[in-house]
């Protein structure tokens, strides 16, 4: 038995599953999980010694490679002075100034611990700011594990939601409507039907967890017009996208700004820290200013706040963002031209930083396209690109990640790899 095995039969026995989250298990995959012990720059090692090339960055946050020696350095030094206070320090004021400067409308921000954390709290402020019960958001996108959010469409097109897990109480289901992303016509059906009582519309600017799917640019436009029209709050949630498709997010790319952003993973620099924030006559609206209510222990803790500074300060480096770009698009077009050589449908596209592989002729633009991919294909492809020392996403409806540590050399060695990855699936 391989380490990485004996490791999952032991995790198994005191851990749901083996895993403190479900993709890790490798169930829509197959085979056993790889127990990491190591990473730096673009490599992390596994349980039993082997090197792989890292396609998945810890889900996206560690846009400037493993143990970056900087983040590392700066996490160290906060540590030294303690590891929690649950008191205001300078670092949570710091860097809240820099995500203020850098991402556009965050007039006001508040930390919070997680992704999830900030989403959750970003549809209660837009609920207690417009007096509204109804959220709207889009099939396939994920918005963390709330209650809300755990959401899917209803049996007709306007219909409200039915829970997509045990324990989401029909009630809280059917006060999130579902609709199709990039579907700029049933958008406008929805508002038009039931605008009067739209609190917010959350919107993965950019998908990232039905694999890659972009937006059509008068998809997020038409999602303003609308918000606006209607007073409802549009939410941007760029846990994933912030600091990832662009230094300034997905507003930046697209010229579209949002009344609140979630934001995460890249913003901790491999630490758990999360944040929400946007236009100061919301934010005002959140305790200990006004009557929406959110607090957190550990919110701000200053090893992540730390980690994140060190983080931020980095990706304002001159050409970064063309780099990183550069790097996901020559990743895209090597194994897209690896495929056809082998005459394999396949397809892939990247936003940034950010990438999706999809075993279907042209990329999707929506959930129901993402479904006609072929699974079987993908999980073939990912277990013989394991084999080869490449690590992705184990399922093949997510988004994958490259970081300014991927060399030319590691995408040339990942597209040698995914040719004769490609040849053993004839």
């Amino acid at each position: 038995m391989s380490k990485n095995e004996s490791l999952f039969t032991r995790a198994q026995k005191t851990i749901p599953g083996g895993v403190n989250s479900p993709v890790r298990a490798f169930r829509a995959v197959g085979g056993t999980p790889r127990f990491i012990v190591r990473g730096e720059g673009s490599r992390i090692w596994d349980a039993d010694g082997r090197e792989y090339i890292d396609y998945v960055g810890s889900w996206g946050p560690l846009v400037l490679g493993h143990a970056d020696r900087d983040v590392v350095a700066a996490v160290r030094e906060a540590a030294g002075r303690g590891l929690s206070f649950g008191a205001p320090t300078q670092a949570e004021t710091e860097i809240a100034e820099q995500l203020a400067r850098l991402v556009p409308g965050l007039e006001l921000v508040r930390l919070v611990s997680s992704g999830t954390e900030a989403t959750m709290s970003a549809l209660r402020l837009a609920r207690g700011a417009s007096g509204r019960s109804c959220i709207v958001k889009f099939e396939g996108c994920y918005h963390g594990h709330g209650d809300s959010l755990l959401v899917k469409a209803g049996s007709g097109a306007l219909t409200l939601g039915n829970p997509s897990s045990a324990g989401v109480t029909p009630e809280t289901a059917a006060q999130t409507l579902v609709l199709d992303y990039n579907d700029v016509t049933g958008l406008g059906a929805a508002f038009h039907e039931l605008g009067d009582s739209i609190a917010c519309v959350i919107v993965e600017p950019v998908a990232g967890n039905m694999n890659l799917i972009a937006p059509r640019p008068e998809f997020l436009e038409r999602l303003r017009e609308l918000c606006t029209q209607y007073g409802a709050v549009l939410i941007f949630d760029e846990v994933m996208t912030g600091f990832r498709v662009a230094l300034r997010g997905a507003q930046e790319l697209y010229g579209v700004q949002a009344d609140l952003v979630t934001l995460g993973k890249i913003i901790g620099g491999g630490m758990p820290l999360g944040a929400f924030g946007g236009r100061r006559d919301l934010m005002e609206k959140i305790a200990p200013l006004g009557p929406v209510y959110q607090a957190g222990t550990l919110s701000g803790n200053p090893l992540a706040v730390a980690a994140g500074l060190a983080t931020l300060k980095k990706l304002e480096a001159p050409g970064f963002y063309e780099r990183l770009a550069g790097t996901a698009r020559t990743f895209c077009e090597g194994l897209a031209s690896a495929a056809r050589k082998r005459g394999i449908a396949f397809s892939a596209q990247s936003v940034g930083g950010m990438f999706g592989l999809y075993f279907r002729a042209v990329p999707p633009s929506s959930y129901a396209e993402v479904m006609q991919c072929d699974k079987v294909a993908f999980n073939r492809f990912f277990h013989a690109m394991l084999e080869r020392g490449v690590y992705l996403a184990p399922s093949a409806y997510e988004a994958g990640f490259v970081s300014a540590e991927h060399s030319e050399a590691d995408i040339e060695t990942t597209i040698a790899a995914a040719d004769a990855a490609f040849r053993s699936m004839l």
